[in-house]
């Protein structure tokens, strides 16, 4: 499948990442040493919720927008703050706007922190580059993701995030993630990192999982959303996250107990959480 931000931001599957992309950064930002965000697959970084991609699916309607509307619980609300806060900030009470990944990220990082933002597609890249204006923390790079992982790892910093979000576009591209993923990890291992899946089928989700399990990488932490009903376009998608924080595998399991009767769509709709080796 080939999977653009554009046409899909706000989506029940952009929930699901950016409130876990929230959390982590949330837990590096308890130590005071810098870290690095290095986001591969970075898309235009903030996209308006009112333009032709966007209205032309209307998704963000049974995600972000359902989020927003929901009654949560004190300790939901204390998980989804920062994610939220953000969001609440640059689309305000009418919804006009979406943060991608490298904005959010960038809205949450200290004045020590840095981010590199990688993105080929050429109105993509401009877009992104706009979007990050001149943050001096932020850098964005018009590069493939894939050259990325090998050009920008490992950075100077000891501690950070590795957010890989790809489109899809090729049939290989699970193959592609296990490769660059187990040499990525080889040369950073101390390192968080964050892969974003459509979990369209599971053969490639597993065969992810089972080839990462094999390479020696210990901490694996699987979290997958389903919304259930009839509808024939993407209805679970799934993260991966190596060498997650202590605390986030029962944030998340206090996220996904929420968000399953509030995102979903019909029968169907659950939610799974797996630690794959000792976290």
């Amino acid at each position: 499948m080939n999977y653009r931000h554009a046409f899909h931001a706000g989506n029940f599957a952009d929930v699901l990442k950016h409130a876990t992309l929230a959390r982590i950064l949330h837990h590096l930002s308890e130590k005071p040493a810098a870290f690095r965000v290095i986001d591969t697959h970075a898309g235009a970084g903030l996209y308006d919720l009112d333009g032709p991609e966007a209205s032309r699916t209307g998704e963000w309607r049974d995600g972000i927008a359902r989020v927003q509307a929901a009654a949560k619980p004190a300790a939901v609300a204390d998980l989804l703050a920062p994610y939220l806060d953000v969001v609440t900030t640059l689309s305000g009470s009418e919804m006009r706007r979406y943060p991608g990944s490298p904005v959010l990220a960038a809205k949450l990082m200290r004045p020590q922190d840095r981010l590199v933002a990688c993105e080929l597609e050429p109105a993509a890249a401009a877009a992104l580059a706009h979007a990050l204006g001149r943050d001096a923390r932020a850098k964005s790079v018009a590069i493939d993701g894939w050259l990325a992982l090998k050009a920008y790892i490992p950075p100077k910093e000891r501690r950070g995030l590795v957010l890989i979000d790809p489109p899809f576009e090729q049939p290989d591209e699970f193959a592609r993630l296990a490769h660059g993923i187990v040499n990525a990890v080889r040369k950073w291992p101390t390192g968080v990192y964050l892969i974003w899946y459509p979990a369209k089928e599971r053969r490639g989700p597993d065969t992810l999982v089972e080839t990462l399990a094999a390479a020696g990488i210990p901490k694996l932490l699987r979290v997958a959303l389903d919304v259930g009903g009839n509808s024939d376009g993407l209805r679970s998608t799934g993260l991966l996250v190596i060498n997650p924080p202590w605390r986030l595998a029962d944030e998340l399991a206090v996220l996904l107990d929420w968000l399953v009767p509030v995102l979903s769509r019909g029968s169907g709709a659950g939610s799974r959480l797996d630690a794959v080796g000792a976290t």
